[in-house]
């Protein structure tokens, strides 16, 4: 079987700009057959973030995170139907979601690496795996939760420095005697600096002055809370208290033109590429 893929195409350089000529779309060849324990899916959706900028380049500046290497196929979240199935947890028909999908129009992937998604929490929309009532939105709503020191009926103020992305839309950070809350600085991602950035002096005798802290998060330390996470998302969307907003490119031959318009805020919401067509909704 035949199929597309994209691949690192080449290194925009630590500081540089990232370009949808840094990836390339190719077609190669994808086994018949697949063995115990694994399974054929058809991608759907892809996602593009600003955490790939760090895997563009030859070192990542992060343990958790390998680089992509130059001539093979890029990865990242995604979304899928299995077409055929040797794993026992997994069916014909079922979807699947990876942190670490290819980015292929068809893959032959370890089902113990897929995680089964139920399309009636996000009301057929699967593409909202990789945003809202996923990764993103749980990034936002632990985020929150941890770090942000809110209390109910306190008459607290929440301001979002990026307000318009995947995360920013979801969620935000606070005022006098507040707590910043650092997670992801995109501005910055072309640039070989330090995360997280160093403050200027004058910003940081603000910081004194003002009692404000400033604290690094990372949703993958906080992993036990990603079940109960999802399904509160969910709940929150479907009462409708929950406004999801998406930019969907179409094609994987777009997946390029995508992540170089995401890194320079041609989104709003989560950014997406759908990549062939379900049958969820």
């Amino acid at each position: 079987m035949i199929i597309q893929r994209v691949v690192l195409n080449s290194r925009p350089g630590k500081n540089g700009n990232p370009v949808a000529e840094n990836f390339k779309v190719e077609e190669v060849s994808l086994p018949d057959t697949i063995n115990e324990g694994q399974v054929k899916v058809r991608t759907l959706y892809l996602s593009v973030d600003p955490y790939m900028r760090c895997k563009m380049n030859e070192d990542t500046g992060a343990d958790y995170l390998a680089p992509w290497q130059l001539a093979q196929v890029a990865d990242g979240g995604g979304v899928g139907v299995v077409e055929e199935s040797k794993h026992q947890k997994l069916a014909k028909g079922d979807f699947v979601t990876s942190f670490y999908w290819p980015w292929q129009t068809k893959a032959i992937l370890d089902g113990n690496g897929l995680e089964k998604v139920d399309p009636q929490l996000v009301d057929g929309h699967l593409s909202y795996f990789l945003g809202a009532i996923g990764m993103p939105g749980l990034t936002s709503l632990i985020g929150v939760q941890e770090k942000g020191h809110i209390s109910a009926g306190s008459n607290q103020t929440m301001v979002v420095s990026g307000a318009a992305g995947a995360c920013g839309s979801l969620a935000g950070q606070m005022n006098e005697n507040s707590h910043i809350i650092l997670c992801g600085q995109i501005s910055q991602y072309n640039k070989d600096v330090p995360y997280p950035p160093p403050l200027p002096p004058a910003v940081e005798a603000i910081q004194r002055e003002r009692n404000i802290t400033r604290e690094r998060f990372m949703v993958l330390n906080y992993k036990d809370k990603f079940e109960p996470g999802i399904l509160q998302l969910s709940q929150w969307f479907k009462e409708g208290k929950l406004k999801i907003k998406e930019t969907m490119a179409n094609g994987l031959e777009n997946m390029g033109v995508a992540f170089q318009s995401m890194m320079t805020g041609g989104n709003i919401g989560k950014q997406i590429v759908r990549i062939s067509e379900d049958s969820s909704a």
